[in-house]
């Protein structure tokens, strides 16, 4: 039997247009998109499936619409057969996961993230920051630029070797870009088109306010194993889910660690679960002797499908 891993996509992954095959040929996933309508009371589907592009960027749009959309795949890929060993989410992904574990219902999901995004846009706009992916630098001496420059920035994101994400005040990531583009070339390091500075202290204030939500939503006891973001560890008690939940908001985004993980405990193929092929590619930059597959519409559906049915 092939053991595969879901992985589920965070905010940068949208698309006008995301969904659309699927909710079209698969009554589950439509049924995904109707129940999100639904609760939010406003037609997210038609944001997905049609746009506008600037709508579907924003923040407060962008996180409900990934979510629904990777849940949506998820369920099809269910319904043929295909069912994970283990999962893990990036960012806001992690919500698709803890759906795929059976930790939370959909519709708990939807009330999360909801309130989540909307926290962390208006975190963006009080706190004015910024991000910016640093390509080719070792950890160590990205944090050693961190450190030097004054004002807030950290390292936000240890996606893959040699692909980091800083976060912080905009000044403060502009010193450090142009700090680390004298080291390894200007071409290198990139702002990110995002409405704040993610995974950083600036989003302490959405932190405390997504705290009551959190305690209010109930979590159930996993049916299948998942890594969290904050410790790239597998979790097993919903409390300590609930606190990761929490610091998540603050705090980077181990998902180099949560592959090396997942690999180290004898799983080589990965499934990314949702729009676009990121989380594909940094597992083929981590664990180069891995699979990658990636599931967004019915041709890739029917090749994951072929490959992981019924094993």
């Amino acid at each position: 039997m092939t053991e595969i891993a879901f992985i589920f996509p965070g905010q940068g992954s949208q698309q006008v247009g995301m969904g659309l095959e699927l909710a079209q040929n698969y009554e589950k996933a439509r049924a995904v998109f109707d129940t999100a309508d639904t609760f939010l009371r406003r037609q997210l589907s038609q944001l997905c499936f049609e746009g506008p592009e600037a709508e579907l960027r924003q923040t407060e749009n962008t996180q409900l619409a990934i979510l629904t959309c990777s849940v949506a795949t998820l369920n099809v890929l269910t319904e043929l057969g295909v069912a994970p060993k283990v999962v893990a989410g990036h960012s806001l992904g992690e919500y698709s996961a803890l759906v795929a574990s059976g930790v939370l219902d959909f519709s708990d999901a939807v009330r999360l993230v909801s309130a989540r995004a909307q926290f962390m846009a208006e975190a963006g706009k009080e706190q004015n920051g910024t991000m910016a992916a640093i390509l080719g630098m070792e950890v160590e001496q990205l944090q050693s630029i961190c450190e030097k420059v004054q004002g807030v920035v950290k390292i936000a994101n240890y996606n893959c070797p040699g692909q980091l994400v800083i976060s912080g005040e905009i000044d403060a990531v502009n010193k450090a870009v142009a700090l680390a583009a004298d080291k390894i070339g200007a071409r290198r390091c990139r702002l990110l088109a995002v409405s704040g500075a993610f995974h950083s202290p600036l989003m302490e204030s959405a932190q405390q306010k997504f705290q009551n939500m959190i305690n209010a939503v109930p979590f159930h006891q996993p049916k299948t194993d998942i890594i969290m973001n904050v410790t790239g560890e597998l979790a097993t008690d919903t409390e300590l889910m609930k606190h990761l939940l929490f610091k998540q908001i603050t705090e980077p985004v181990q998902w180099e660690k949560s592959l090396r993980t997942i690999h180290h405990i004898g799983i080589k193929h990965f499934v990314e679960v949702g729009p676009g092929k990121v989380l594909s590619g940094l597992v083929k930059r981590t664990l180069p002797e891995s699979t990658a597959f990636n599931v967004e519409d019915v041709e890739s559906m029917s090749i994951v499908t072929e490959e992981f049915a019924g094993e």
